[in-house]
């Protein structure tokens, strides 16, 4: 077998090595390593959680052999700086490696490179660029949030075979079938954050948590809530973990009767442990730019949007969704039905919105079809 094929071979195996952190790693990149020596691995590990062993410390702990002339398959360029552990690099010197292959550089500024030629310096063999564009999809959030300030974003919708969300009544338990809703769980246990709507909130009570049968990291909770309206007995502020309220208008929210000791709503959450911020508005509203930057300086690599048609077609608007999945069931709502997005002022065809195919499947008895939005002149 060709060198060329050894390191395809060796780095699926570090990716599939990185995968398993797929739930877990937040905020950092899942990364997996394998150590080879004279043809067999020795050693392999991957990053489990944040402030834990590297995927390179680990598979240095994992070996069967001494590494020395080893050549380690990483799926993201080794750290070269201290952070919550000791940089990666100086591992792998001291341990002996001869080479050092890797899938991708580090966006991070603290790395970007510097890993590769403090190895390099000491005369290990360095390659990269191996199986780069899976490595990248695993750690899309990661990179976006790296080199763009913002957080890679997906949003999640529902709907019948006409379009619809919900009945007229607002009626939507189930639309879509067991499988459909297991798969949901899966894409909030990939996401950083889960974000929602003020209007969500107030009309489903949601929990917005990540119901798998694997270890998880749960995601963190955000609700635009522009004016505070959110009640004090909403089932999220009630469960453990991370809830953020964005808001951009404290004075004129609507508030509940006092609460002794407090003197507005925003004290009162603040009180049960939910984190509010007042972030920049634009017309009335939370600019959702600003949301973006926010969330990624929260150090939120993935988020997934569960809302509906008005925080939808303002996404949608502002081409602020990266990634949109859509389950459809095999059932027809009626022109009285919900619709998908609220998109005011569109009145002829060349103002409709395009979207481009990247997944369809079937799951359960429903279709998910996975789309990004084109942009305009870059794709036919």
């Amino acid at each position: 077998m060709e060198q060329a094929e050894l390191d395809a071979a060796y780095m699926a195996r570090a990716l599939y090595l990185a995968r398993k952190g797929l739930y877990t790693t937040d905020p950092n990149p899942r990364v997996g390593c394998v150590l080879v020596k004279n043809g067999k691995i020795i050693g392999e590990g991957w990053h489990k959680k944040a402030g834990e062993a590297h995927a390179e410390i680990d598979a240095l702990g994992n070996v069967t052999e001494d590494p020395f002339g080893a050549t380690a398959y990483v799926t993201l360029e080794p750290c070269s700086h201290h952070g919550k552990t000791p940089p990666c690099c100086e591992a792998l010197i001291k341990a002996g490696v001869k080479r050092v292959v890797a899938a991708l550089q580090d966006p991070n500024p603290l790395v970007a490179g510097k890993g590769f030629q403090l190895l390099a310096h000491v005369g290990i063999s360095v390659d990269f660029g191996v199986l780069e564009a899976d490595a990248r999809e695993l750690n899309r959030g990661f990179i976006q949030r790296m080199t763009q300030g913002r957080p890679f974003v997906r949003s999640k919708l529902a709907m019948s075979l006409d379009g619809r969300t919900a009945m007229a009544s607002g009626e939507s338990k189930w639309i879509t079938s067991p499988e459909s809703r297991a798969d949901v769980q899966r894409l909030r246990a990939e996401s950083s954050a889960i974000l929602t709507g003020i209007n969500t909130v107030l009309a489903d009570d949601p929990s917005l948590t990540a119901r798998i049968d694997k270890g998880v990291a749960q995601p963190t909770r955000v609700v635009l809530d522009s004016n505070l309206q959110i009640p004090l007995t909403a089932k999220m502020l009630t469960l453990p973990g991370r809830t953020l309220i964005l808001t951009c208008n404290y004075h004129n929210s609507v508030r509940p009767e006092p609460v002794e000791g407090h003197k507005d709503k925003r004290h009162q959450l603040q009180n049960i442990g939910v984190e509010v911020y007042q972030l920049p508005e634009n017309n009335g509203r939370l600019d959702l730019a600003e949301v973006l930057t926010f969330l990624a300086g929260q150090e939120i690599n993935d988020l997934l949007v569960e809302a509906g048609a008005v925080l939808n077609g303002a996404l949608l608007t502002e081409n602020l969704v990266d990634e949109w999945v859509f389950y459809m069931a095999p059932k027809i709502l009626g022109d009285k039905g919900r619709g998908l997005f609220r998109l005011p002022g569109l009145d002829k065809l060349v103002q409709a919105n395009s979207m481009k195919f990247k997944d369809i499947r079937q799951v359960g008895k429903d279709i998910r079809l996975m789309l990004k939005t084109k942009v305009t002149g870059s794709e036919a």
